[in-house]
């Protein structure tokens, strides 16, 4: 009796957990939701707004801009082609996306994050030396050079990376766990923020002199994505 009581009592629980998991939250599919209690001035949904159905045709699940390549004319030396919900239309509520990423020679996709999408990444032409950081307070980098149909993970959430070794051009390909994964490039967001982060933080942050923090505030960094 004491088994069978036992098994039960374990049969609820597995139940009830399962419940909770599919109650959960779904993922924020922007940066943030601020909540309206007017429903006039509610204006977003998590993600995007759902056509009719009946309406849906071939062209809100195709896009061919993937296969262009991009010019990699810039300071990082690459171009990041999109291909997400805002492409593709198709892709609401489907968690998935990928980008092209074009890399002129010693060309650089920068330390950045995604930070709502895990993402896999294959080589196509060329070889890219690729990495990623893990949080604090380990902060261990794992890399790799890949070449040609070679594939490399970079966990949600975490900095990475890719740098283009060669003297020719590089292209790869990569898919993400979201419909749209946000990208924040590490540099651009902490020197070139509007308005700006106040230069004794960012001094006592990094432990650099302020002429150095002035220096870098005052630089464009290109957006290649």
């Amino acid at each position: 009796m004491a088994s069978t009581y036992y098994f039960v009592t374990i049969a609820i629980l597995a139940l009830a957990s399962v419940v909770l998991v599919r109650a959960s939250d779904p993922s924020p599919l922007q940066d943030f939701c601020v909540a309206a209690n007017d429903s006039k001035y509610a204006v977003f949904v998590n993600g995007k707004f759902c056509n009719n159905p009946k309406l849906a045709k071939a062209e809100d699940f195709f896009f061919s801009g993937l296969l262009t390549p991009q010019n990699t004319s810039n300071p990082v030396g690459s171009t990041v082609t999109q291909a997400n919900v805002a492409q593709i239309p198709g892709l609401n509520t489907l968690g998935i996306s990928m980008v092209r990423i074009d890399y002129a020679p010693y060309g650089q996709n920068p330390p950045h994050t995604h930070p709502r999408a895990s993402e896999i990444l294959v080589v196509l032409e060329g070889s890219l030396y690729v990495g990623f950081v893990t949080s604090n307070p380990d902060n261990r980098l794992f890399t790799k050079v890949l070449y040609p149909g070679e594939v490399f993970v970079f966990p949600e959430g975490l900095i990475h990376f890719q740098f283009n070794m060669g003297k020719t051009n590089a292209v790869a390909l990569a898919a993400l766990s979201s419909q749209n994964p946000g990208v924040i490039t590490i540099a651009n967001a902490v020197f070139g923020s509007d308005p700006k982060i106040s230069v004794d933080a960012l001094t006592k942050a990094f432990q650099i002199d302020k002429k150095v923090v002035d220096y870098l505030q005052a630089q464009f960094w290109w957006p290649n994505n």
